[in-house]
C-alpha cells in the first residue's frame, strides 16, 4: 500500500510543478474582479467544484455552484468558472455559451486547451493531468478514470484562493474565514 500511495503523491506532484503559473494568476485576477462567481462541472469535477466554491465563500466571495436551487441568473460582471477535463462536457459547454452570451466572463478549468470549451472561454486553466479518456499526451498514472486531474483540481484551487486572499493579512484572514465557516454542524 506505501508503494501506491508514494506513487500517486509522485503522479500529483508532477501534474502540480507543470501547471502555468500565469494562468493561475489569470484565473485569481478573475476572481478579484467578478461581481460574483458561478461553478460548473459534472461528477467528480462537480464535486470538485463544490469544494472550490466552498472554500471561495469562506474567503468572503458571492458564490453559486450551477444546478442548486439558490442559484440566480448570471449577468455581466458575473465570472463562470467551468470544471471539465475534456472540456467538452455538454452541460456545462451549455453554460458556458449562455454566459458568454449574456456577457459574463467564462474561465475553464481543463486538461484540454484545444477543446470546444476552451475556444470560447476568456480565461483557460490548464491541469497537465491524466482523465478517463488517457489520451497519448496526458501523463502515466496508475489511477483509474480522471482521479489523477480531479485530486490536482483539488489542490491548485485551493492553491489558487490561497493566492487570490491577502497574504499580508493571513491572521485576519484567517479569523474571517473561521468565521464565515458552517456553525451549523
Amino acid at each position: 500500500m506505501k508503494a501506491i500511495i508514494d506513487t500517486v503523491a509522485n503522479e500529483i506532484t508532477t501534474v502540480l510543478t507543470n501547471v502555468n503559473e500565469e494562468e493561475a494568476l489569470q484565473l485569481s485576477k478573475e476572481l478579484k474582479q467578478a461581481k460574483r462567481i458561478f461553478i460548473s462541472g459534472e461528477g467528480r469535477s462537480g464535486l470538485m467544484g463544490k469544494a472550490f466554491a466552498m472554500r471561495l465563500m469562506h474567503g468572503g466571495f458571492h458564490v453559486y455552484v450551477i444546478g442548486e436551487t439558490i442559484t440566480p441568473s448570471i449577468e455581466a460582471d458575473d465570472l463562470l468558472i467551468a470544471i471539465s477535463g475534456s472540456g467538452s462536457t455538454g452541460a456545462s459547454f451549455q453554460f458556458a455559451q449562455k454566459a458568454k452570451e449574456v456577457g459574463a466572463t467564462v474561465f475553464l478549468v481543463t486538461t484540454n486547451r484545444e477543446s470546444k470549451m476552451a475556444e470560447i472561454s476568456h480565461g483557460v486553466l490548464v491541469i497537465p493531468a491524466a482523465t478517463k479518456y488517457r489520451h497519448p499526451n496526458e501523463p502515466k498514472t496508475i489511477q483509474p478514470l480522471g482521479n489523477q486531474f480531479d485530486q490536482s483540481v483539488h489542490l491548485v484551487l485551493d492553491a489558487v484562493i490561497i493566492g487570490t486572499l491577502d497574504a499580508e493579512n493571513a491572521e485576519a484572514e484567517f479569523t474571517e474565514m473561521t468565521k464565515r465557516h458552517a456553525n451549523l454542524e
